[in-house]
């Protein structure tokens, strides 16, 4: 069953029209092709859209001036020559009018510009508008989880970052109590230290001398020993007064306690 055939008018749908001029023009063009290599023919097409775009096609053969050129001498005919400042201001009046069509499109797509819109108009613009808003929704989302996954890995450093720091943390802390244990258990030998030892005199050195005395009471094993000066006015007043002092000739003397 044949195709129905198709009203030849203007068509209202914006949409519509742009797709049946791209495909008419095509065949169109194809067709011209097929004339111009099949029969030997010179062709020349030219087509402007609704918009102003120029669309053309000549023969291999020969170019579309020399089409012009034969055009004019088989029809006795000749053109108005154009100086440079009408064709600038053609060219000016092709911009503003596009300029002004675009500015007209991008009224109607903000909703400032409705009142020439038909109602199959306006269902292709919500149409066309719906269409948008799902793309800008989806690149929306791309983005959104694309920053969910960057704080998701921010997040899992900073854990790890926090379980290295806890875990040095606690073995930091092991290490001081073994220590502490390790104090305790050189106690007797800190002890066996503080027991009474003879006294050296007259073998101090000549600039400073040192001499481990014991003190009257029992000393701690974790207060160790303290080093005093033999000067009394630097002496501290809290230590025993009964330790041996050791002095050099001119020199400055040290207690150890």
């Amino acid at each position: 069953m044949g195709r129905g055939k198709i009203e030849i008018k203007r068509i209202e749908n914006a949409t519509n029209r742009q797709v049946t001029f791209s495909k008419r023009r095509g065949g169109l063009l194809k067709k011209a092709n097929e004339l111009a290599v099949l029969c030997d023919a010179r062709v020349g097409v030219v087509i402007f859209s609704s918009t102003g775009k120029m669309f053309e096609y000549c023969s291999p053969t020969c170019s579309l001036r020399e089409l012009i050129e034969h055009y004019q001498t088989v029809t006795n005919t000749h053109f108005e020559e154009i100086n440079h400042d009408q064709q600038i201001f053609v060219e000016m009046t092709r911009m503003r009018n596009e300029m002004e069509k675009l500015d007209s499109g991008i009224r109607r797509f903000t909703g400032d510009d409705l009142s020439n819109l038909t109602l199959a108009d306006i269902n292709d613009l919500e149409q066309q508008l719906e269409f948008s808003v799902t793309k800008v929704r989806a690149r929306k989302h791309q983005l959104l989880n694309q920053q969910l996954d960057n704080l998701r890995r921010k997040e899992h450093i900073l854990e790890d970052q926090n379980s290295f720091l806890c875990r040095m943390i606690n073995e930091n802390h092991q290490a001081a109590v073994g220590g502490d244990v390790k104090m305790v258990e050189m106690a007797p030998v800190l002890s066996m230290l503080t027991a009474p030892a003879p006294a050296y005199y007259g073998e101090e050195s000549s600039i400073t001398a040192l001499q481990l005395t014991p003190p009257l009471h029992v000393v701690d094993a974790a207060a160790g020993f303290r080093l005093q000066p033999t000067q009394p006015n630097l002496q501290d007043p809290g230590c025993s007064s009964s330790s041996f002092h050791a002095s050099g000739a001119g020199g400055h003397g040290l207690q150890l306690w």
